[in-house]
């Protein structure tokens, strides 16, 4: 890329990408908010890490206009999938310097889940997808916990759009020497399908379940993604072999994925755009899938109320489907 990453998001991975651009002396700017807007301005980013606790300062702003963007920047969108819609509808129409639009510039999409490169393509001509993986975890603004290193994640890269594809190699570079084990992919939809299958855990983990009934409808969950994506002929990337090295941070309680982490913040969570993007799918094609919808249901009305996770049991559907191995 030849201009500044401009980092729409300062969540975990916004936060974490704009720390380690800064200090790979890429040019980046942080579009933050409220909370996380006030800490980064005053004290910048601090990643806490197995080495230790470092605090990075970095370019922030309130929002895209402060930012000033020009032809050459890309946009990097770092928020939940349940916010880029909002997000990229905020941002898309604004006026870059010298004439043009935001949504002239190349949107780069971190988003778990399916949903997030067709929200961009619809403002956005040359979108490319990466299918990220991180152990970090956020819980205070301004505050990561990045237990991986010297690699913090791994970044799987493809063209979303026809007019993506000439920048793939530019975002994989850039994902490199943020410290990410970054590779290109032909086809990133197949990616984040397999990510999503990943992912579904995240949805599981936040009721009241020990790690043996966790694991038990997460499988069952999983099972029913997999037969859906067989039945609509979608293909799926297949799974990759290794892990991310985790060490100790202290203080830091390892494990609670992003779904857990928005419950204990009090913030809006994923779960349309994980289990509901099963749901749309199996829904478009005239199709039910069971634990999805239970899930997806049971989790947006646990955050709707405000509850903390693991306050309320699996719900009925999928707690018979891991005794017996079926959906009810």
């Amino acid at each position: 890329m030849t201009g500044r990453r401009l980092i729409v998001g300062a969540g975990a991975l916004g936060a974490l990408l704009s720390a380690q651009w800064q200090a790979a002396g890429l040019p980046a700017v942080l579009v933050a908010r409220g909370a996380a807007l006030d800490v980064i301005r005053e004290r910048g980013v601090t990643v806490r890490r197995p080495r230790g606790d470092e605090t990075v300062r970095v370019d922030v702003v309130g929002s895209i206009d402060e930012a000033e963007p020009a032809e050459g920047d890309s946009v990097v969108l770092a928020v939940k999938a349940q916010d880029a819609e909002q997000a990229l509808a905020a941002i898309a129409w604004r006026p870059l310097s010298g004439g043009g639009a935001v949504a002239d510039l190349p949107v780069v999409t971190l988003q778990n889940g399916l949903s997030a490169e067709a929200i961009a393509a619809r403002r956005s001509a040359a979108v490319v997808g990466v299918s990220v993986g991180i152990a970090a975890s956020h819980l205070r603004p301004g505050e990561v916990v990045s237990p991986s290193w010297p690699t913090i994640g791994v970044a799987r890269v493809g063209a979303a759009t026809v007019e993506g594809a000439p920048l793939v190699e530019a975002v994989r570079e850039d994902l490199a020497r943020a410290g990410f084990a970054a590779s290109l992919v032909d086809d990133i939809a197949a990616t984040k399908r397999r990510k999503l299958l990943g992912n579904l855990r995240n949805v599981v983990e936040v009721f009241a379940v020990d790690a043996e009934e966790r694991d038990a409808a997460t499988d069952a969950l999983r099972r029913e993604a997999e037969a859906l994506f067989a039945r609509l002929d979608l293909a799926v990337a297949p799974a990759e072999q290794g892990f991310l090295p985790i060490d100790d941070v202290p203080g830091h309680v390892p494990g609670r994925l992003s779904t857990w982490q928005s419950l204990e913040r009090g913030t809006s969570v994923e779960s349309d755009y994980l289990v509901g993007d099963l749901v749309l799918l199996a829904r478009q094609a005239g199709g039910t899938v069971p634990l999805a919808e239970a899930l997806q249901r049971a989790l947006g009305i646990l955050a709707a109320r405000g509850d903390r996770p693991g306050s309320v049991p699996l719900p009925a559907e999928v707690a018979h489907a891991t005794r017996t191995g079926v959906a009810s």
